[in-house]
């Protein structure tokens, strides 16, 4: 395992992070989990990303337990806030009283004092931006997280919040936005801003939610038990990648992949990590043997030639427009 900086704040995170989106709580069962977190660590991953909607809250849950009994200084925690994880009009968005009551549901359900990355899981647009950064900033206060982070804003709402941070004297470094070779809408907007103010990405579904495996093959049906088969919530997520065009174009990445050394997984994941704005990729996992294959990806320098061919091949399909991050943004809090 190889570690960067997060941003160029003193945090040092492994560069492959372990999440527990669409799989704790829902997708495989409590042991599974468990022993994918086992497995991790074994790899030295120390990073660890969640959120409190994740499986309705479960996903925490399942974390925290996994976790318990490891050195807590060892380990990176991170987790976020802003979808519903109630019923309620306040069980929802980045309103004061959501985040302050938000962090002691997440610090209980994760079995620590503080989270060491406290992200707001989407910008909303119903709170004043000054309420929400002055919540968050009696958090990191109060010591019940040491840094913030935002998921999926774009550049302005970035920068906004950056600036209210920096007079709150509280420090966002983090920005969680989904980037992979198919999907590549923060490099025009987001990254820029992000490198000027000291930010570094987390990125998620670093290989398209499986697609950039190259498991799915074109014109045959998804292999059994795989994500595009999933009826709880998986198969919606990977849908838009699974026309015959963009499968054959992933297939087409086999040799290269061959002649890095590398299976079509650590390809994708080492391709996200060559960008420099990018501190951490986040891989999820059913199975232990994920884990131990896509940690192979750390460390790894794809030279100009083979990212330039693979660059190519993707082009075309490639979803490159930078308004995307707003366009999926919820206008109103769901």
């Amino acid at each position: 395992m190889e570690y960067r900086h997060l941003g160029r704040s003193g945090l040092v995170i492994s560069e492959i992070a372990y999440g527990n989106w669409l799989t704790h709580g829902s997708q495989v069962e409590e042991d599974a989990a468990t022993a994918c977190v086992r497995a991790a660590l074994d790899a030295g991953i120390t990073t660890f990303d969640t959120a409190d909607v994740y499986a309705g809250t479960r996903a925490e849950s399942v974390l925290g337990r996994a976790l318990k009994g490891e050195r807590r200084e060892g380990l990176e925690i991170l987790t976020k806030v802003y979808w519903p994880t109630g019923p309620g009009r306040n069980d929802r968005g980045l309103s004061r009283k959501h985040i302050m009551e938000s962090i002691d549901g997440s610090l209980r359900r994760l079995q620590t004092d503080y989270v060491d990355l406290y992200q707001a899981h989407r910008y909303d647009t119903q709170t004043p931006l000054e309420e929400t950064m002055e919540a968050f900033a009696d958090v990191v206060h109060s010591g019940k997280a040491h840094y913030i982070g935002v998921s999926e804003w774009t550049a302005d709402q970035i920068r906004r919040g950056h600036a209210l941070a920096r007079e709150l004297r509280v420090p966002l470094v983090s920005s969680q936005p989904q980037y992979s070779a198919l999907y590549r809408v923060i490099e025009a907007q987001v990254v820029p801003a992000c490198e000027e103010l000291g930010i570094g990405q987390i990125v998620f579904s670093p290989i398209a939610q499986g697609v950039l495996t190259g498991k799915y093959v074109p014109g045959q049906q998804p292999p059994a038990g795989s994500r595009a088969t999933d009826d709880k919530g998986g198969a919606d997520m990977i849908g838009r990648w699974m026309s015959d065009e963009v499968l054959e174009r992933v297939q087409q990445l086999h040799p290269l992949a061959a002649d890095a050394g590398l299976t079509l997984a650590q390809l994708a994941v080492a391709w996200v990590l060559q960008n420099p704005n990018v501190s951490a990729a986040i891989v999820g996992a059913s199975r232990p043997e994920q884990v131990a294959e896509n940690v192979r990806a750390a460390g790894v320098t794809l030279d100009a030639g083979l990212l330039a061919k693979m660059n190519a091949i993707l082009e075309p399909v490639a979803v490159t427009d930078p308004l995307k991050t707003a366009q999926n943004a919820p206008a109103k809090r769901p």
